[in-house]
């Protein structure tokens, strides 16, 4: 049978590792069988009275040993194992799926994963859920003794881009895992070592926890506690080492031989389509990734969460199919019925995976709230791209006011800024918003300063955001009219460790934006712009229905060099006055 050899390779594997498993027992136990020796030679004569002192070393020995070993192994089965966070689809709500995965899985004479969870990602995968040592076996149509079947993990962008055909040749490989990993005792070598992974960790925290705890009250607090805690987590922590270092081998061979044997089944169904879809991978990766730090990330910093990012991925891709010759011939296969048209309510699904793609890589809260609302992306351009523009015009606006240079005073009760003779009145009075005002302090050597305030009013806004959305009571930037549509299909109750999709801007960055919202508020004032999304860029600049993307230099050339000219004379192109006051909220 196809997977044979791989799946023969792992299970060897596997009981290496529980071999060391019962090794690691047989030393612990070993003290205390010694000590019954001892004890038995003892009450049949066999022993002296010199033998007393050695009987009771042996006893004390065994006594501490059996206890560290009955913690370590309490650690172990007690430990939580990471789980995904995931959007868990119930077979009611997407039979046609389990169904694809059920002929699927019986093509491939393997189990059924035992259920279908979403993620906001690029990738699927299998993920065991149990936890404790019962293996819980039970007869596979095989006649083989298998465990119960694990969870099949699918990354959401997939169903939304990928047609039914490539879908079903995508999973094959990750479907075929089921017959390995639902093998007894790969099973339980995989729980084992889970376990450690999970005690590893409560070892180190729980070190750092004790160190913490005794620093933050002075020295000499908590002796007791400083005293047992930390060599007790030392000890778990270098024994936890010991038992992994000694599996990893097994444990990298023992993986590598499930991938062959699924790799082997999978070769009989589909093989030619799954090449077709291994490519359209790739193209969903590249669409999410420019959608999630381009396009999602800008409305996640204001409070407000695309509510159909999955959807949002099919026009991503379906915008570089527009512009890119290599993406020739997407039209006809969007013509084929998407993966998606398997959930029955797709929207309802996509809003969930969306909500959790912001919990994970931006650190909101697991429901809308205050400050924490949906929003379409109809009305995108307005709430999300038009509010970041007045948002960060009037806090550069702002910190004009605060950080003003000294002018130099020239003839004719004028003064120069960046070598422009303006009137007094045009530059100490506080509060003009202008673009005017801008260019000519940048141009005077004021980027630096603006720059490092702009970083620390930032940094200040978002912790006090990100403070808010989790206790419920932040301040919002308006709410549209689903923003309270209940999700039923939210994630499990596991907490998302936040993945930030890019680093903290620097203060120049922050400068570039900042500016360029600036232009872009004067833009809309003065020449009718308007705010506008690019599906592949993000926030965009509408001029007469046409996106504008010559922006960006010539306000770096401002920003890094003190350079206005090339501003200058894009704003005269546009018709956009410097000096004209500016309407901002």
């Amino acid at each position: 049978m196809a997977g044979e050899a791989g799946e023969a390779v792992a299970r060897a594997r596997a009981l290496a590792v529980l071999r060391i498993r019962g090794i690691a027992l047989g030393v612990a136990l070993l003290p205390a069988a010694v000590a019954v020796v001892l004890y038995a030679a003892d009450a049949t004569g066999r022993t002296g009275p010199a033998w007393d002192g050695v009987r009771w070393g042996v006893t004390a020995a065994a006594v501490v040993v059996l206890l560290v070993a009955a913690a370590v192994a309490l650690v172990i089965v007690r430990a939580r194992p990471a789980v995904s966070p995931t959007v868990p689809v119930a077979e009611t709500a997407a039979p046609e799926l389990y169904r694809l995965v059920r002929e699927l899985a019986e093509r491939l004479k393997v189990p059924a994963p035992s259920a279908i969870e979403l993620t906001p990602d690029c990738d699927s995968w299998l993920e065991d859920r149990r936890t404790g040592s019962a293996p819980g076996v039970r007869k596979a149509g095989d006649g083989a003794v298998r465990g119960p079947a694990p969870v099949l993990v699918i990354g959401s962008p997939f169903l939304w881009w990928m047609r039914v055909g490539e879908l079903r040749a995508l999973l094959a490989p990750v479907v075929a895992g089921t017959g390995p990993a639902a093998d007894p005792e790969i099973s339980a070598a995989r729980r084992f070592l889970r376990g450690l992974d999970a005690a590893a960790g409560v070892a180190t925290q729980g070190s750092a926890g004790a160190d913490s705890a005794t620093s933050a009250t002075g020295k000499g607090a908590h002796p007791v506690r400083r005293t047992l805690l930390r060599p007790l987590y030392g000890a778990l922590r270098r024994i936890i080492r010991l038992l992994l270092r000694g599996c990893h081998p097994h444990a990298a061979e023992m993986e590598r031989g499930v991938a062959a044997a699924a790799s082997e089944r999978a070769m009989e169904v589909d093989y030619g389509l799954r090449i077709v879809a291994q490519e359209q991978v790739g193209l969903a990766y590249a669409g999410w990734d420019r959608l999630l730090t381009r396009v999602a990330l800008p409305a996640w910093r204001t409070g407000r969460w695309p509510s159909r990012l999955d959807a949002g991925v099919v026009a991503a891709l379906t915008e570089l199919s527009r512009r890119d010759r290599l993406a020739d011939g997407f039209e006809t296969r969007l013509g084929e019925r998407p993966a998606c048209d398997l959930l029955e309510e797709p929207g309802r699904v996509d809003e969930a995976v969306s909500l959790l793609a912001a919990r994970i890589f931006h650190g909101g809260p697991d429901r809308p709230g205050p400050g924490w609302a949906p929003v379409s992306w109809a009305r995108y351009p307005e709430v999300v791209v038009d509010g970041i523009w007045q948002a960060e015009a009037g806090r550069l606006i702002r910190l004009l006011d605060d950080v003003r240079p000294a002018p130099v005073r020239a003839r004719g009760g004028r003064v120069l800024v960046g070598g422009r003779a303006v009137g007094v009145d045009e530059e100490t009075a506080p509060g003009g918003a202008t673009l005017g005002r801008l260019i000519d302090r940048l141009a005077a050597g004021g980027s630096d300063e603006l720059a490092a305030r702009l970083g620390a009013e930032v940094a200040r806004e978002e912790a006090a955001g990100a403070l808010a959305r989790r206790a419920g009571t932040g301040a919002g930037t308006g709410t549209d009219a689903d923003a309270g549509k209940p999700l039923p299909l939210a994630g499990p109750g596991t907490e998302a460790a936040v993945y930030p999709l890019l680093p903290p801007r620097t203060g120049r960055e922050l400068l570039t934006d900042h500016v360029t919202a600036l232009v872009c508020c004067a833009a809309v004032d003065t020449v009718g712009a308007t705010a506008g999304l690019d599906w592949l860029d993000g926030p965009a600049l509408m001029v007469g229905g046409a996106r504008r993307t010559d922006l960006a230099r010539p306000i770096v050339h401002l920003v890094e060099n003190g350079d206005p000219a090339p501003l200058r004379s894009w704003l005269a192109e546009m018709g956009i006055r410097p000096d004209k006051p500016l309407r901002l909220r």
